[in-house]
């Protein structure tokens, strides 16, 4: 481990076993700790709603195997928007949301990723912003109250596609709660669409950065894409992230039979990573 900075596995990036092999596994592949996934299959986000006895279960395992849950990513909120005009939709993501933030307290984890979207499914309007501010701005204080930091990813749409546009949300709701979780490949999607600079966009984010999601793009093509066979200049982000004060990042991509290795992906950005720290060094000692 480098004591400079740490970095995460998303779970998916796993096959689909128990926590006790999720966790070792992590650890033998170099990483520093897991991002717990909270999708809209039933089977994840009844994990929100667990029995305390459950995660006290779970808290143990990271610390049998030295390997904590450090992020959740509640990308169960693209289908429950919390946007969306349906209450009975709505209300189940202000309850996902909610539940995300109990748990990453039990679980000692620092940050809980919201998709930026108003509303993904249906159409944006004036009135599916007014409600998803709504709804941030009593979720940022329930995180408050916990000590859970809330970080909004850049996603696909033009929602909250780059770091400019999320800061006019964080700067909205003005709380140490909320701040950006941006995913580098889905800036970079973007900002190829509109001509303009990912790395500047990226550096926007000057103190308004929680993480920072190391995830591989094609343009119109935001998943499983193999690390190397698209557009993403990681070197260069890696570098103004830190600079920005960013010092946790996570790989995000998917597990696929004979694909991507976590072990692999993680040396990867191991090396970069250090020489970001190298870098921030000797230019101290300057």
């Amino acid at each position: 481990m480098n004591p400079a900075y740490r970095i995460g596995l998303y779970e998916k990036a796993m096959p689909d076993c128990g926590w006790p092999e999720k966790l070792q596994m992590a650890k033998n592949a170099g990483y520093d700790f897991v991002e717990l996934s909270i999708d809209a299959s039933e089977a994840r986000i009844s994990r929100v709603f667990s029995s305390r006895e459950e995660r006290r279960r779970l808290a143990e395992l990271t610390f049998r195997h030295e390997m904590p849950i450090r992020t959740l990513n509640a990308s169960a909120l693209t289908k429950y928007a919390l946007g969306d005009p349906d209450p009975a939709v709505r209300g189940r993501g202000i309850e996902i949301a909610e539940g995300c933030i109990a748990l990453a307290d039990d679980l000692g984890a620092r940050v809980v990723m919201l998709p930026g979207y108003d509303v993904y499914y249906k159409p944006h309007s004036e009135q599916t912003e007014a409600l998803f501010l709504e709804a941030v701005l009593a979720l940022t204080e329930r995180a408050a109250a916990a000590g859970v930091q809330l970080g909004f990813e850049t996603m696909e749409n033009d929602f909250m596609n780059t770091v400019e546009k999320g800061l006019r949300w964080v700067q909205r709701v003005g709380s140490n709660y909320l701040k950006l979780y941006p995913d580098i490949g889905n800036v970079t999607n973007a900002c190829v669409r509109y001509g303009t600079d990912p790395i500047a966009d990226l550096r926007l984010g000057r103190g308004q950065m929680t993480s920072l999601h190391l995830k591989e793009t094609l343009p119109g093509r935001f998943r499983e894409v193999p690390y190397g066979q698209g557009h993403v200049d990681f070197p260069a982000a890696i570098a103004a992230a830190w600079d920005c004060g960013v010092r946790r990042f996570v790989t995000e991509f998917w597990y696929r039979p004979g694909g991507e290795t976590p072990e692999g992906v993680c040396r990867r950005f191991r090396a970069l990573l250090d020489e970001a720290a190298r870098a921030n060094q000797e230019e101290n000692l300057c």
